[in-house]
């Protein structure tokens, strides 16, 4: 897979100081069908027309946080990123999630490709325990009464505790539940890096059909039809809409809870330049 423009690249001055400005790029045999490259002026929240922001505890995983609707954990850079950024007030954590209101149904007979540019903030990985960022996506029937994990969910992009290790997973109900069946990858470094899947359904027979995982075109995780096992299970992840979700969530029980080095602030931001769907 070839991209034909990689970025737009403008030297700002954001509120956490020099961030670059991205563009979704152009890749050969694909077509840009949306995105969102987050401009406006720093401070701002994300553009509303695009995305849901959550506000309160979800009372999942045993997560801590909080999600506030609140520039302070859900920024505009201004230099065309997006912060999520978590904080530590007394003994609460807060911190940002938004989901998009646009939703896409993976191309029947083609492939589909879901995208984001994401760096983390700059402190030491020693003081992130707990810390769980994650670039995912659900089926939009969680919205409609379908529970989890029937709804279908793939996690493009998630690390804990500020490790240099990315895990890409898919969750179903043919998923060995709660695990999921993923795969990881290390990460070269906290600067940005791509992260994308891809789904390949141009085969007519839906166990042939596969769903990958890559960063920085570096292919890391793929699922098949027949490793699920099941064409209904399958057809969930490939052939219902599917909404985009960006947060920082805070302790829980893949990550554990933060400990006395734990730092939240900017230091230990998600930062995402671009979200984008793309369809052959």
């Amino acid at each position: 897979m070839h991209f034909t423009s990689y970025l737009s690249v403008l030297s700002v001055l954001g509120t956490s100081g020099g961030v670059l400005a991205w563009a979704p790029p152009s890749y050969d045999g694909y077509r840009l069908v949306w995105s969102d490259a987050f401009p406006g002026a720093p401070g701002t929240l994300p553009n509303e027309n695009n995305w849901n922001i959550i506000t309160g505890n979800l009372g999942v995983n045993n997560e801590l946080e909080v999600y506030q609707r609140d520039p302070r954990n859900l920024q505009m850079s201004g230099g065309n990123t997006l912060q999520i950024v978590p904080w530590l007030d007394g003994s609460t954590w807060s911190s940002g999630r938004i989901e998009s209101k646009y939703t896409f149904t993976p191309q029947p007979g083609g492939r589909t490709m879901a995208e984001a540019q994401i760096r983390f903030g700059s402190n030491d990985i020693s003081t992130k325990q707990g810390l769980w960022p994650a670039f995912w996506l659900l089926g939009d029937s969680i919205r409609h009464g379908t529970g989890w994990p029937a709804c279908g969910e793939l996690d493009i992009l998630e690390t804990i505790n500020g490790q240099l290790t990315g895990y890409g997973t898919a969750h179903c109900t043919a998923c060995n539940e709660p695990v999921g069946r993923g795969g990881s990858v290390p990460i070269p470094n906290q600067d940005f890096q791509r992260w994308r899947i891809v789904w390949d359904l141009t085969n007519g027979d839906w166990r042939a059909q596969t769903i990958t995982w890559f960063m920085n075109d570096q292919q890391f995780h793929q699922l098949s039809g027949a490793t699920i096992g099941d064409q209904g299970v399958w057809s969930t992840l490939t052939n219902k809409p599917l909404f985009f979700i960006l947060n920082m969530a805070v302790g829980g029980n893949w990550p554990g809870y933060p400990n006395d080095r734990t730092q939240g602030g900017y230091g230990a931001m998600m930062e995402v330049g671009y979200v984008a769907h793309y369809s052959t």
